[in-house]
């Protein structure tokens, strides 16, 4: 076996190699730890690494398999982990600079569970200063590059992740969603990644954690990768909750309407267009506009702006006494503070969209009547929307569109608000591309309890249309 096969091998084929003997651990290591040495300083995805002690570990796991000992469904497979989770004996910095001597003295909950399941951490992935933007760029670790075209943003904010899977960087990774921070990156770098639903999977040891209810609701972690199959598979090793056989005829499709008010390429309108050719032919499927979808994206900005994002703040401007706008605006003349300027800016947006008191009560009540509303209508549909509008943008773009002034937000953000304000299980998977060979990804979302069902349309799609393919890199070349 090649290195070549090695790199594309997703957790699950990885496994069966490894565990029939095709393989050994201390070799799949090695070839990825060797891949990631060629590709990191174009792309900068792994920002923090444990080589070393990934290569002992393999030795460990393959003596214990030469005695029979199995120690779980990952044994062995080299993976990777978003910088926000603690990783014992590594650091979390939040892309800080006043942190990047923080060291982990214990691991985040979803990495315990990793590790007992025999997965092997290469290392750390970049994000975002505070993971406070969907893009990933930070004044400690830098930007994160998109192998298709590295002039594009890689996403975020768990961009790191995104970028190192598509071009193969580890068997599969971890990356966490408050915002879309999983399925952006998986959008713009041809990947696959699971949100789950709210309260399926726990956050313990995610850094920053959330700061009210509401927010926790949004704030989850999962896995990405290179298949359908891993998606469950990490799902169900990461979840508190068994995924139960349904049957894919007994659910009603219903795609999201290429007209529905909001931008969209045309590239993106085709593509659903042939997707809803593909499965009506097998399902009941529909052009419509789920519940409460158009005033997701404010009461997203709305929750994320509680406080006026008052913890994210302190922790940004531990060790600065200029305050968020002196910073703001010396970044602008000078580029020499140490927060970099896509949080501070999103930090001063939060306080102007900070919701009053009236308002969030407001809110809880939206909630409350949308929860029973959508968790009635989603118990036997899934839903399949864009991530967003367009296919990766140049570094910088999707952060003005996001966090501008104008309230622009309320256009491109409902495709994935939707998910995140409701708590819904969606996953995203690449499905075409557009003319210049970037990605073009796809959300299928339900209610929590409606996985497996979203696993399966999901490898009917995977089947049909384009999947996960390796990046060329061709900087390489």
């Amino acid at each position: 076996m090649d290195d070549t096969q090695i790199i594309q091998m997703d957790a699950t084929q990885l496994s069966k190699a490894i565990l029939s003997s095709e393989i050994t651990s201390l070799e799949a290591v090695a070839v990825f730890i060797k891949h990631i040495h060629e590709v990191n300083p174009i792309i900068n995805a792994v920002v923090e690494e444990r080589f070393i002690e990934a290569i002992e570990e393999a030795k460990e796991y393959d003596n214990l398999l030469k005695n029979g000992q199995k120690l779980g469904p990952l044994h062995g497979v080299p993976i990777s982990i978003k910088e926000s989770l603690h990783v014992m004996g590594l650091k979390t910095t939040g892309g800080l600079e006043h942190r990047q001597d923080l060291i982990a003295i214990e691991d985040a909950a979803v990495v315990k569970k990793l590790k007992a399941a025999g997965a092997i951490i290469l290392g750390k992935t970049n994000t975002p200063a505070l993971c406070f933007c969907q893009e990933t760029d930070n004044k400690l670790y830098g930007r994160t590059n998109n192998p298709w075209d590295i002039s594009m943003s890689a996403g975020g904010s768990s961009g790191g992740e995104g970028a190192l899977l598509a071009v193969g960087g580890a068997a599969v990774g971890i990356g966490s969603d408050v915002g879309g921070s999983i399925r952006f990156p998986a959008h713009f770098n041809g990947v696959i990644g699971f949100k789950p639903g709210k309260d399926q999977i726990s956050t313990d040891g995610h850094f920053p954690s959330i700061q009210h209810e509401l927010q926790a609701r949004m704030l989850t972690i999962g896995p990405m990768g290179k298949s359908v199959q891993d998606m469950r598979l990490l799902y169900e090793i990461l979840s508190n909750s068994n995924v139960h056989t349904q049957k894919l005829k007994d659910f009603k499709l219903e795609i999201l309407p290429g007209n529905s008010g909001y931008p969209l390429s045309n590239e993106t309108v085709d593509l659903l267009n042939q997707l809803e050719y593909f499965l009506e032919k097998s399902f009941p499927t529909k052009r419509m506009v789920p519940p409460y979808f158009k005033g997701s994206a404010l009461i997203w900005q709305e929750i994320m702006s509680i406080n006026g994002s008052k913890l994210v703040e302190d922790e940004a401007f531990n060790n600065d006494r200029s305050g968020v706008y002196t910073s703001f605006f010396k970044e602008k003349l000078t580029q020499r503070t140490s927060v970099h300027p896509y949080l501070s800016r999103a930090i001063i947006g939060a306080k102007m969209f900070k919701p009053s008191r009236k308002r969030v009560q407001e809110i809880i009540t939206i909630i409350e009547q949308g929860d029973e509303m959508i968790e009635t209508y989603l118990d036997n549909r899934l839903l399949i929307f864009p991530v967003y509008h367009e296919t990766a943008l140049p570094h910088g773009k999707v952060f003005k569109e996001i966090f501008s002034m104008r309230k622009t937000y309320l256009q491109f953000m409902p495709y994935v608000a939707y998910a995140n304000v409701w708590g819904l299980p969606s996953l995203t998977i690449p499905i075409g591309e557009s003319n210049n060979g970037l990605p073009i990804s796809i959300q299928i979302m339900s209610k929590s309890g409606n996985e497996d069902a979203i696993f399966r349309l999901a490898k009917l799609i995977e089947k049909k249309y384009r999947g996960f393919k390796i990046a060329p890199m061709p900087n390489l070349k």
